[in-house]
């Protein structure tokens, strides 16, 4: 997939979490703008694994603050 099409599918996933209807850019943080909780990333976590077949570690995790370094990190972990 390209990261055009990672970010497609992750856009599709996140809906559900997206309860306010926040417009995702590049710099949407997830904490700050989305306003996810902690339980709130490890199902969107969860739900990203699954559709990609991945596992974003929690170092990973802690080291993606925004939706640009979400699809890059996905596509990365794609291609390894």
């Amino acid at each position: 997939m390209t990261p055009a099409e990672v970010d497609t599918a992750i856009r599709t996933l996140v809906e559900p979490f997206n309860k306010k209807g926040i417009a995702i850019e590049d710099a949407t943080t997830f904490a700050g703008d989305l306003e996810f909780d902690s339980l709130t990333v490890m199902d969107f976590v969860a739900a990203i694994e699954d559709e990609f077949d991945i596992i974003i570690s929690m170092n990973q995790q802690a080291e993606i603050e925004n939706w640009g370094q979400l699809v890059a990190a996905v596509h990365k972990l794609q291609d390894s």
